[in-house]
């Protein structure tokens, strides 16, 4: 089961990291690596999700997202949107960027390098709402519950993430940008920092607006499908679970899409914390793509959703510190593979803790388990 599930992701995986070594070396394969498990750690909630949802589905729709879905993901937002995004702060074209970074590696680098601080304040501040949104909210799980527990009591005031995220970017830009600007002697890129995190922060409310759009059509057709399935059995017509079709899986496809794209943006704009070099990106988030894609397969095949609770939290503590590393980075530099380090660490300690409250839960269980089989025991000698 689970190598036919998984068996492509495997093969992806092998091929993905020895062409890496191959073509780049050991710091190439090292970092591919990182970015692979970093994509399938901060989309682990992104297949939960995915499975949650695409159950819901027929067969041919299940089909059209696993399929055309994939593409749209892998190559679409893994591929495609890194080099946008370069093309876009350094000013050139997509083709002409692709093309640089293929015959003209250090130049590349150059143009890279000096659009960082657009790159940084846009991906710092997108990265930032997500964590933000995730801490404000009240949730029935908490891991660091010390922290969590008063956040989320703050997280009653509106919109207290936007204010605290543009008081950040403007700290950023008045501190950092400036700092750079005097010490590197090169021209001040405060106004640059401030448009860019701007943008991140509207990127981040559309695409949020886009969701829940279509979930509030995902709503409509439901509810519609629901009534015309309840005044089918009234007139006694025969009503199979076959899962959505039509309109409502159109919408339902569309809703996955923006969704699948949504939680794409913190794995492609926290890989800019890693490295700038595309290729690099595009083969450990397409690895990452490929498992996400299996591990949402698995889960609507076995029925069940993950046990592991705090992992979600780990992946959004990860996405915090992505955050702030890219506006640090606006000035200092810090090495890749301590970046990458560091979202690891945090989403395996959470995996961790995970494993540990099901074992607790379990001894519990057990316990309790045992003193009803004594006091059944008690009961029946008496």
């Amino acid at each position: 089961m689970v190598l036919k599930t998984f068996g492509w992701s495997f093969a992806v995986t092998a091929l993905g990291l020895a062409f890496a070594a191959w073509q780049w070396g050991w710091e190439a394969f090292g970092i591919v690596l990182i970015l692979s498990i970093l994509e399938i750690s901060l989309s682990f909630d992104n297949a939960v999700v995915n499975a949650g949802i695409l159950k819901k589905m027929n067969a041919f729709w299940q089909k059209i997202f696993l399929t055309i879905g994939i593409l749209i993901a892998v190559f679409g937002m893994r591929l495609v949107f890194p080099v946008v995004i370069v093309a876009i702060s350094a000013k050139v074209g997509p083709i002409e960027a692709v093309q640089l970074a293929l015959d003209q590696p250090g130049q590349y680098e150059d143009l890279v390098t000096d659009a960082h601080a657009a790159i940084a304040a846009f991906g710092g501040m997108f990265l930032l709402m997500i964590f933000l949104d995730f801490m404000f909210e009240e949730r029935e799980h908490k891991w660091l519950a010390w922290l969590e527990r008063p956040l989320a009591k703050l997280g009653k005031v509106d919109m207290l993430s936007v204010c605290i995220a543009l008081i950040v970017l403007l700290i950023s830009a008045v501190t950092f940008a400036t700092q750079a600007h005097t010490s590197t002697g090169h021209a001040d890129k405060s106004a640059t920092v401030l448009l860019s995190g701007v943008a991140g922060l509207i990127t981040y409310l559309v695409v949020g607006g886009l969701s829940g759009y279509f979930e509030d059509k995902l709503e409509e057709e439901e509810e519609r499908e629901h009534e015309e399935e309840e005044q089918a059995k009234r007139q006694g017509k025969q009503v199979s679970a076959v899962g959505l079709a039509g309109k409502a899986a159109f919408f339902l496809f569309l809703y996955l899409e923006v969704l699948d794209a949504s939680f794409s943006f913190d794995g492609v704009i926290g890989a800019f914390a890693i490295t700038n070099h595309i290729f690099w990106m595009a083969l450990g988030l397409g690895i990452g793509a490929m498992y996400v894609r299996s591990l949402t397969v698995y889960l609507v095949r076995q029925g069940t959703l993950d046990d592991y609770v705090y992992l979600e939290h780990g992946a959004h503590y990860a996405i915090g510190a992505l955050a702030v590393i890219l506006l640090i980075t606006i000035q200092h530099e810090i090495s890749e593979i301590i970046t990458g380090l560091i979202g690891v660490v945090l989403i395996a300690a959470s995996f961790w803790s995970s494993i540990r409250r099901n074992k607790a839960l379990e001894a519990v269980a057990e316990g309790k388990a045992d003193a009803s089989d004594d006091k059944a025991g008690v009961s029946s000698g008496v």
